[in-house]
């Protein structure tokens, strides 16, 4: 299995909901199809809220990642 690489990575580390998805759905809009944009988040609530948005959207977890108090994200944009 190959590593995802992410083509744009967003810093919302010390943001609170809806913050980084609010930042993600912005990167999202300005992404290519196929283009995988990773959040890196202190907030747990990310953890839930991102991939529920992400699912309702139609696009793809690509990873996610738990690093202490930090989780990385990564969505590819599907459509």
């Amino acid at each position: 299995m190959s590593e995802v690489v992410a083509n744009k990575s967003i810093d919302a580390r010390g943001a609170y909901c809806p913050g980084p998805l609010m930042e993600l759905v912005k990167g999202i809009k300005t992404a290519q199809v196929g283009d995988v944009i990773e959040v890196i988040s202190t907030d747990k609530g990310s953890a839930v809220d991102i991939p529920e948005w992400v699912n309702k959207m139609g696009h793809e977890i690509a990873y996610t990642k738990s690093e202490g108090d930090e989780f990385r994200i990564a969505v590819k944009k599907a459509k």
